[in-house]
C-alpha cells in the first residue's frame, strides 16, 4: 500500500487547474520514480498472467494512453501495480496541442473533459525516454501509442502513422494506432470505409518491411471510438481481420454528454471519459466480441471507477482492461483492486 494516503493529494491537487495538477503530478513521478519515494505511491502486484497477441502480460490491468504523453514517467507508472503501461499519443513532430484551458473536471459524475490535442514533444524525445525507462526489463509490457500531427491534411495521415511506428517499433511491445481521439481535427474520419482501409493498409505494409529489417514482430492495436454504431464497429472490425491487426482498444473519449447535460463544463468541446463512459464503452466490447470471435484481443477501457466496473469490461468481452480518469479520481490503489477482483473472477470462471 502506498504510503501517501490519496485522498490527501487529491483534495490538493483538486484544488488546481486540472492541467495544472497533472503537470505537477508527473514532475513528482519523474523525480521519485527508481528511487526509495516511489513507496509514496506504490500499490501490491497482483500476478495474474494472460497471453495476448503473443504477448505474456503479467496482469490484467494496464494505463491507458493519454496520462503520459512523452513517456517520462514510465517506470513511476508501473510501480502502482499495472501488469502493463501505454504512452503517448505521440506524433512524429512536437506540437503545443489546443489552446489552454482544455481539461476540466466534472467531480459529480467521476468524469473529465478534454481537448488537449495530441500535445506532445515529438517522436525523438518520447523514444530517448522509453529507452530510459526499465519498466520492460522487468518483465511487464510497454504500449506506445502514436498519432497524426494536427498539421498533416487528414488524407496524408498515413504518412504520419508509418513515419511513428517506424520509429518507435524497436521499442514496443505493442504499438497502439490512434484514429479515435475526437482532439484532432477530422481524426476520426479514418474509421470510416475508404480512409481506414487506406490507413490499415500503409500501416501494414510498414509492419511487414520493419519486420524483415528488424527480425521481429511487433503486436498492433487500433483504438476505436465508443461514438460508434453497431454497422461501423461491424465493419471496423472486419477491416481489423483483413489488415493482420493484433487487437483493438475499445475504447476512447465520448462527444455525448447525455449523462453530464446539467453540470458545469458539460458544453465545453472535447472528450468526456470517466464514470458516464462505462456503458458505452461495454456496449462496443459486447458488439466486437460477437464479430470478432473469442480469439481476437480486446483490451477494455472507459469508466472504470471500481473493481466491479473492471469486471463488467471482462463481462463484456474484453481480455484486459486499461484505467486513466479512474486513478485521477481513485488513486493508485484502484488498480491493484481492480487486478484482484479480475483474478477472481477469472478464477471462478475455470
Amino acid at each position: 500500500m502506498s504510503l501517501l494516503p490519496y485522498a490527501l493529494s487529491r483534495a490538493a491537487l483538486f484544488q488546481l487547474d486540472p492541467e495544472h495538477a497533472h503537470d505537477l503530478t508527473i514532475a513528482m513521478l519523474a523525480r521519485t520514480q527508481r528511487t526509495p519515494f516511489e513507496c509514496l505511491y506504490r500499490e501490491p502486484f497482483i500476478s495474474d498472467p494472460i497471453t495476448l497477441a503473443g504477448l505474456h502480460f503479467p496482469n490484467r490491468v494496464g494505463l491507458a494512453a493519454g496520462l503520459d504523453k512523452n513517456a517520462r514517467v514510465i517506470d513511476g507508472l508501473g510501480a502502482m501495480g499495472f501488469g502493463f503501461v501505454e504512452v503517448g499519443t505521440v506524433t512524429p513532430l512536437a506540437q503545443a496541442g489546443n489552446p489552454k484551458p482544455r481539461m476540466f473536471r466534472l467531480p459529480a459524475k467521476q468524469a473529465l473533459i478534454n481537448r488537449l490535442g495530441f500535445n506532445n514533444d515529438g517522436l525523438e524525445a518520447f523514444i530517448a525516454n522509453v529507452k530510459a525507462s526499465k519498466f520492460r526489463s522487468a518483465g511487464k509490457i510497454l504500449g506506445l501509442n502514436i498519432g497524426k500531427n494536427a498539421a498533416t491534411p487528414i488524407d496524408r495521415a498515413a504518412d504520419d502513422y508509418v513515419i511513428a511506428l517506424a520509429g518507435v517499433y524497436p521499442h514496443a511491445d505493442y504499438v497502439t494506432i490512434n484514429i479515435s481521439s475526437p482532439n484532432t481535427k477530422n481524426l476520426r474520419e479514418l474509421q470510416n470505409d475508404d480512409a481506414l482501409e487506406a490507413l490499415l493498409q500503409a500501416v501494414s505494409n510498414r509492419r511487414e518491411a520493419l519486420m524483415e529489417s528488424q527480425g521481429k514482430r511487433v503486436p498492433i492495436f487500433v483504438k476505436i471510438a465508443p461514438d460508434l454504431d453497431e454497422v461501423q464497429i461491424k465493419f471496423l472490425a472486419d477491416a481489423l481481420l483483413r489488415h493482420g491487426m493484433d487487437g483493438v482498444i475499445a475504447t476512447n473519449t465520448t462527444l455525448a454528454r447525455e449523462a453530464v447535460a446539467d453540470l458545469p463544463y458539460a458544453n465545453e468541446t472535447g472528450g468526456l471519459s470517466g464514470a458516464p463512459v462505462l456503458a458505452a464503452s461495454n456496449k462496443v466490447i459486447e458488439v466486437l466480441r460477437a464479430t470478432l470471435g473469442k480469439a481476437f484481443p480486446i483490451i477494455g477501457v472507459g469508466g472504470i471507477l471500481s473493481a466491479e466496473d473492471a469486471v463488467s469490461k471482462i463481462k463484456a468481452g474484453a481480455d484486459a482492461v486499461q484505467i486513466y480518469t479512474g486513478l485521477i479520481y481513485q488513486g493508485p490503489a484502484l488498480v491493484t483492486q481492480s487486478a484482484q477482483a479480475l483474478s477472481r473472477y477469472g478464477n471462478v470462471q475455470k
